[in-house]
């Protein structure tokens, strides 16, 4: 079921080209991937994995609902998998170690195995008491689902407004809920698998973990991946000013109005033990 499911997402991502390509289309898709794929890495890996930063739990539910969205399950599944990954970094017992069961497991087969259906709670306590997060882990299959009568609304009522907006409602449906879900899909993906296998080591961490600029573009900052693993508390993940971050500057940003705080950043100690360690580079 779990593999239909998943091949199911992506013919319908591929019906998008059958519907048209426009230009309003395309910034849809781009749009929901942006805010999806923050979700992500400002909500599930910064905050909820490494609670990186503070917020309040109004926006600590919004972004646990943002972080859903992307139909990688809910927040304590993915903070509970993503803790026990920095646990066992490229070991064995590593949930998706390219460097030990292949890229193709890194990326996407570990998702799909029935294996990891269930992740040990134990490693999220400090979130497990939260009765909303409860119940957005319990019916992590909502939010994603509600995206396509969000999308019908979207691709019906913007061009009522706009009129140079070319979208309908199935184009919307089809680029905004679908082929957006699948790029977030391996975008989050190339992180467990590419970032371990291509780019440069500056730091000694005891795994293969690497940096990226390609990937740090492509996922708002976390191709830092060798940065983070270094240390994974900060929130900040580009360590020097050039290292692009797009999360950062938007949690940056959010700092200024107080809806985040106490933005971790890297102690001087991180810096020491570079040693500029290239494979084939994306960066």
């Amino acid at each position: 079921m779990r593999k239909a499911l998943f091949v199911g997402i992506h013919l319908c991502a591929l019906s998008a080209i059958l519907v048209g390509v426009t230009w309003s289309a395309v910034v849809l898709c781009l749009t929901m991937y942006f805010i999806r794929m923050f979700g992500i890495t400002a909500g599930f890996h910064r905050y909820f994995s490494h609670r990186s930063y503070k917020t309040s739990r109004p926006f600590q539910f919004i972004l646990a609902l943002l972080g859903t969205s992307a139909a990688q399950k809910g927040p304590l599944w993915w903070a509970a998998s993503h803790r026990h990954h920095h646990r066992h970094s490229d070991t064995e017992q590593d949930l998706h170690s390219p460097s030990l069961k292949g890229i193709w497991w890194a990326h996407v087969g570990w998702i799909l195995s029935p294996e990891y259906d269930d992740a040990d709670v134990r490693l999220v306590n400090d979130l497990a008491h939260f009765p909303e997060l409860q119940l957005i882990e319990k019916y992590h299959f909502l939010p994603p689902l509600l995206l396509i009568p969000a999308m019908l609304l979207v691709g019906y009522l913007l061009p009522l407004a706009f009129p140079s907006i070319h979208l309908t409602p199935l184009s919307a449906v089809c680029w905004g809920a679908f082929m957006s879900t699948v790029i977030l899909y391996h975008g989050t993906f190339a992180i467990n698998s590419l970032a371990h296998v291509l780019g440069r080591q500056r730091f000694e961490t005891g795994d293969e973990s690497r940096n990226s600029l390609l990937l740090s573009l492509l996922t708002l900052g976390e191709g830092w991946h060798n940065n983070h693993h270094r240390y994974p508390s900060s929130e900040r993940q580009g360590f020097y000013w050039w290292e692009i971050d797009i999360t950062h500057y938007v949690l940056k940003l959010l700092s200024f109005f107080g809806i985040v705080w106490d933005l971790k950043g890297p102690p001087a100690k991180a810096f020491d033990g570079t040693h500029g360690r290239t494979t084939q580079s994306l960066a």
